[in-house]
């Protein structure tokens, strides 16, 4: 089988491009197709994460296990694309390059059978050109857009002497 998404990158501006792999394609693999297909050098650190229709983050995939705890976390070279994507579960978020933080939208468009004589992956149509620097992401914990932190915790960010810290400790 082939699967056909559209990576968007969450931007602004329609930046986005449809690559087709297969699906026993691991998300290296389709990391690799990813960068490529968006001009990266994909030498950068890159986490694939489930997502549910809403495009929340859900379990990490990371390009490397950099963990320090006894679970491990799942890589991306031991993983294939139809043991986390199916027709149900067609999203994933996309983070590459971690000190500017490209995200992008992975959807499922399509299953399809694969085409003889063609060579997979494939990228199938690019729109839009990749902007110079990652677009500002404006990351919200669940439940805390409302909350005034001056207001709410009844400190005044001037006045930093009643804080329990030594403020030169380094």
């Amino acid at each position: 089988m082939i699967y056909r998404f559209r990576i968007i990158l969450d931007a602004h501006d329609d930046v986005f491009r449809d690559i087709e792999i297969e699906a026993t394609a691991t998300l290296e693999d389709f990391h690799n197709a990813i960068t490529q297909a968006f001009g990266f050098g994909g030498q950068e650190m890159a986490s694939f994460y489930t997502s549910n229709e809403l495009w929340e983050q859900e379990e990490e995939i990371a390009l490397f296990d950099m963990s320090e705890e006894t679970e491990s976390v799942r890589v991306m070279q031991e993983t294939l694309l139809e043991d986390v994507v199916s027709e149900i579960e067609r999203n994933l978020i996309y983070v590459y390059d971690f000190l500017n933080m490209w995200t992008f939208l992975v959807e499922l468009a399509e299953i399809a059978e694969p085409e003889i004589g063609r060579i997979y992956p494939n990228l199938m149509f690019a729109h839009g050109e990749i902007p110079e620097e990652a677009p500002e992401t404006e990351f919200i914990a669940e439940g805390m857009d409302d909350v005034d932190f001056d207001e709410d915790f009844d400190i005044d960010s001037e006045d930093y002497n009643d804080l329990d810290f030594d403020e030169n400790w380094n």
